[in-house]
């Protein structure tokens, strides 16, 4: 009697914990893709800026300023795309779909070592983030009530950063032991086949949930034109303050590997391994989980608009200290800034959800990744150019952005509690 007292209790616990959590069957099965996809992604991709800096691959700085300039401009034209194939073929069919893409793109780098063939195969594997999201957020919000979807969003957002801390470490073990020709194509070799199993788990996991007829009724061009009026004056303010926030972080974004790991040499410091700008990234991943849930869990009940703002802040800090980092205790410190820029990330992402309309929460969320991206591929080519002149004045600018979009959102930014009320 006593052993099934504790069975049930134990049971009991979990369903408790799951639905604090706000797990649901599709929601473990994203975050196992999640999981899988993003631990191949990030052992290769971190490393594409020295990739690409290989004599023997024939980049420089313009291409890897091009990469990172493609990163955005295809997040944001594959995010409304991602968001109507999601509410058309349904969350299931669409992230297949999405799945198969990436593998194409990852057998492109691993089978040509040039540096146009990491352009071409970045237009398939930089996809999936992007054009995935929208579908994720969309599934969030059939699955999870609104007081949940901070929590939702969260758990997707820290399960994410496993992987983003993981893979770099495994891809410098990659790196420092085959070099960055061969070992990057071997770390995109174990993301098609983690990309593999991926594909399998989805199917297994997530529930079919083909929508219904009356949605078939709109051409994606139509439905692009159709909600742009429905963004209300909110979200147009949190789209400005995220857009120059975002100029403040890409703007370096693709340099930092290559900062953190050449700049400090002459200043008393040795030039780092792959393995040590691996722990770098390590350290503020680990950062962001350790903040996620109880950031949640108080976004949820009470207001949101602190919790972006201090994000914001965070976002704006990090190329200021980039710039003062000749050590690599510095650059931890730096990290760790980096780190808690996720601070308020999955409350701004559950604030998009709760502004958008209702029977359009993933094509509202595709348009907002449309518009903001777009606009700032811009900061992500020119970075590459203000980094020629010198990379001091990159980081300036961007922290120079910073500033200005924090600055914006505590004018205009609305107030909503945690329940999406205003």
């Amino acid at each position: 009697m006593q052993n099934t007292t504790f069975y049930d209790k134990t049971i009991d616990a979990g369903r408790r914990a799951a639905d604090f959590l706000g797990l649901r069957k599709s929601i473990v099965g994203l975050l196992g893709m999640g999981v899988l996809v993003g631990m191949g992604e990030h052992m290769g991709e971190q490393y594409l800026p020295l990739y690409l800096s290989a004599a023997a691959v024939g980049g420089g700085a313009i291409s890897i300023g091009f990469l990172n300039g493609m990163d955005n401009l295809l997040g944001a034209l594959y995010a409304f795309p991602g968001g109507h194939l999601s509410d058309r073929l349904g969350t299931k069919r669409a992230l297949l779909i999405f799945n198969l893409m990436s593998m194409l793109g990852f057998l492109v780098v691993i089978l040509i070592p040039r540096w146009w063939a990491v352009l071409v195969g970045a237009a398939f594997f930089l996809s999936w983030t992007a054009i995935s999201m929208p579908a994720t957020m969309g599934l969030v919000a059939k699955v999870l009530p609104s007081k949940k979807r901070t929590m939702g969003v969260t758990m997707h957002s820290l399960v994410r950063r496993v992987p983003m801390a993981l893979g770099p470490v495994v891809g410098g073990i990659f790196y420092d032991r085959w070099g960055p020709v061969n070992g990057v194509r071997l770390a995109f070799a174990c993301a098609l086949g983690l990309a593999l199993v991926a594909l399998v788990f989805q199917q297994l996991l997530i529930e079919d949930d083909k929508p219904k007829e009356k949605r078939h009724s709109h051409s994606g061009f139509r439905s692009l034109v159709a909600l742009v009026p429905q963004m209300n004056p909110a979200l147009r303010s949190l789209l400005v303050s995220d857009i120059l926030i975002r100029f403040c972080e890409q703007m370096p974004y693709a340099f930092v590997v290559i900062w953190s790991m050449d700049a400090i040499a002459g200043y008393n410091t040795a030039q780092l391994s792959g393995m040590q700008f691996s722990w770098l990234r390590a350290i503020e991943m680990a950062t962001a989980i350790l903040i996620y849930v109880p950031v949640a869990y108080l976004a949820d009940k009470t207001h949101k608009k602190p919790f972006v703002v201090m994000t914001f802040i965070f976002f704006t800090a990090f190329p200021l200290v980039l710039i003062f980092a000749r050590s690599f205790e510095v650059l931890v410190f730096a990290f760790v800034l980096r780190g808690l820029k996720e601070f308020g990330e999955p409350t701004r992402k559950a604030l998009i959800m709760d502004l958008a309309p209702e029977e359009h929460k993933a094509g509202m969320f595709g348009l907002y990744y449309l518009l903001r991206d777009s606009i700032v591929s811009i900061a992500a080519f020119g970075g590459a150019f203000l980094w020629r002149i010198g990379p001091e004045i990159n980081l300036l600018a961007a922290f120079g952005f910073g500033v200005m979009g924090t600055l914006w959102f505590l004018l205009r930014g609305r107030e909503l509690t945690g329940n999406g009320s205003q």
